[in-house]
């Protein structure tokens, strides 16, 4: 491994083996169980390093390929992760695909400590919206979630129960970056309903059983929590109960219920319709 200077204070190392520790200790973090021993996990792409360390997130390692050496953006991000007091590797390609797990990786991936807000931090203001999953299982649906909570302005997540990682690979690949935007709380049942019952808003949940249509309920007075259960099994009965307003979605066809990562995105977007006042959709063509 050899080291060399780089325009600014710090260090680059020139890593080429897979045999590394620093390599090695990268590619477990494939699994949530090295990703909590070492309280990290991994980001790749250019812009969403940048955006993370612009958002104020500890980067433990940046990670680029040979080919952005003299890349002024990849050389700046160095720099930064360095003064942060990271380290950065430039690695050869076949490091980086042992890395990300792909044939065409990303030029820089970035290693991160993770972030969960503690649930007694939670404040929601009139006009906030917070979105409470239970269970969820599917890492697709859960990035999914998270960059459909970002795209619509709502406040952040709340985790209950046993849920897929928000920390996992899969996730944050398809958060697209807006891991790093959305505030992810966690807890158990119990502690969620111990909070719940300090929520002085509209908690709102969807359900087979709700008999109110989403696009009736006025969602302009206070903070709205949404409540969205397990894709297999839905909300289970102890936070149905919970809910102000249990709400359907109507369908049309022959499927009797919606994705889950869907069904929270047309959730979100009634919520926040009136709140955000969203410009219509302009046709460009």
């Amino acid at each position: 491994m050899n080291e060399r200077h780089i325009g600014a204070p710090g260090q680059v190392k020139e890593v080429t083996s897979l045999a590394n520790p620093l390599i090695k200790d990268i590619k477990a973090l494939a699994l949530k169980k090295f990703r909590d021993q070492q309280n990290a996990f991994m980001a790749e792409g250019l812009k969403l390093v940048i955006d993370a360390l612009d958002l104020g997130w500890q980067i433990k390692t940046l990670v680029f390929a040979k080919a952005g050496r003299g890349n002024p953006a990849v050389e700046k991000v160095a720099a930064r992760t360095v003064a942060a007091g990271g380290t950065v590797l430039e690695v050869s390609e076949k490091v980086l695909v042992a890395i990300t797990r792909r044939d065409n990786p990303q030029m820089v991936v970035g290693v991160f400590s993770q972030r969960y807000l503690a649930l007694k931090d939670v404040r929601a203001d009139n006009g906030d919206v917070w979105v409470a999953l239970d269970r969820v299982r599917d890492p697709g649906n859960l990035g999914t979630v998270i960059r459909t909570v970002d795209a619509v302005g709502a406040k952040g997540i709340i985790l209950v129960g046993d849920t897929t990682d928000p920390f996992s690979v899969e996730t944050v690949r398809a958060t697209m970056g807006s891991i790093f935007a959305v505030p992810v709380a966690r807890t158990t049942t119990e502690a969620f309903l111990a909070w719940r019952g300090g929520f002085s808003g509209l908690v709102a949940g969807t359900h087979l059983k709700g008999a109110v249509d989403y696009r009736s309920v006025d969602f302009s007075r206070g903070p709205v929590l949404l409540m969205m259960g397990n894709e297999q099994q839905g909300l289970p009965e102890t936070l149905a109960a919970s809910c102000d307003r249990l709400l359907r979605i109507p369908q049309a066809g022959r499927a009797d219920s919606l994705n889950l990562a869907v069904a929270t995105g047309i959730m979100l977007f009634e919520i926040r319709r009136g709140a955000l006042k969203l410009e219509p959709i302009v046709d460009l063509q």
